[in-house]
């Protein structure tokens, strides 16, 4: 296993890089900010930017917090990559990283000014510093079961908004990378549904399924959210608002875990009740 660096100060750009670097390094996993990454997927790790302070955040980034280093080596043994890419704001923080992990020594470092022009991370700066923005390299399908938000375009905000105070790093939002192996992603309503089905098929109670109707909450031209409303024939002798329950959150859970969307509601229309004819 080869371990190569790409190093910058912060918000100049480096996440936004760390695909494309990836990609020409032929590194097929990445470490930044406490996450690993595999093949554009979240393996092992928690985010420093889920951290309430700022100290917590570094020590996060650098695998020093209570079993967090154990968990990251435990998911490498695993995953086996072949070589991984370690982001950092200095060398010092990357040979920290890698010596948390056990890594072996770095190969290669490449530094973010030697691939960006001084006008881009000047832009990298100004989304970090202004309006408080940061990008982890994964496709925005894979974080959702890792940051609460939405399905939604490069540099738009991903944290729902809310009357709860959330918390945060000195930062309003995480956005998606420009670049992404998917390239644009739609999913289709009927592909919704589909799931839907596949996943009531699991369900003994779930006799049949009449109806399915996927409706979307827009703010201008943002999609926020999944409206589900579904028609469904229930076995008789169950405790029906039990099953429903049941119903309800295996349909939430399947939707957000395959597309990354957020679903709003889910509401149950029971039509019928079946009764199972008794075996002789």
């Amino acid at each position: 296993m080869d371990v190569i660096a790409l190093v910058g100060p912060s918000g100049t750009g480096k996440s936004h890089r760390a695909l494309v670097v990836a990609h020409k390094q032929h590194a097929d996993a990445i470490i930044d900010d406490g996450i690993l990454i595999k093949d554009g997927k979240i393996v092992a790790g928690a985010s420093a930017k889920k951290e309430q302070n700022r100290i917590m955040a570094v020590r996060r980034a650098i695998f020093v917090l209570p079993g967090h280093a154990e968990s990251v080596r435990a998911a490498i043994e695993k995953v086996l990559p072949k070589r991984i890419l370690v982001l950092g704001t200095s060398e010092n923080m990357v040979h920290k990283i890698t010596k948390a992990l056990k890594l072996p020594s770095i190969k290669k470092i490449i530094r973010i000014e030697d691939i960006a022009s001084k006008a881009d991370m000047e832009k990298a700066q100004f989304y970090r510093l202004k309006q408080g923005k940061h990008i982890i390299p994964v496709p925005t399908i894979e974080l959702k079961p890792h940051f609460s938000g939405y399905l939604i375009d490069p540099l738009q905000s991903f944290f729902k908004q809310s009357s709860t105070k959330r918390r945060r790093l000195g930062e309003k939002s995480i956005v998606r990378p420009a670049f992404s192996y998917f390239g644009k992603l739609i999913i289709d309503d009927e592909a919704i549904r589909e799931i839907i089905r596949k996943k009531l098929e699991t369900l003994t109670a779930v006799r049949s399924i009449n109806h399915i109707h996927v409706s979307h909450v827009y703010e201008g031209e943002e999609d926020r959210g999944l409206h589900i409303t579904s028609d469904v024939s229930l076995t008789y002798g169950s405790h029906i608002p039990t099953l429903v329950q049941e119903v309800q959150r295996e349909m939430r859970n399947a939707i957000e875990y395959m597309t990354g969307m957020t679903v709003h509601d889910v509401s149950i229309r029971v039509r019928s009740l079946v009764v199972e004819k008794e075996r002789r």
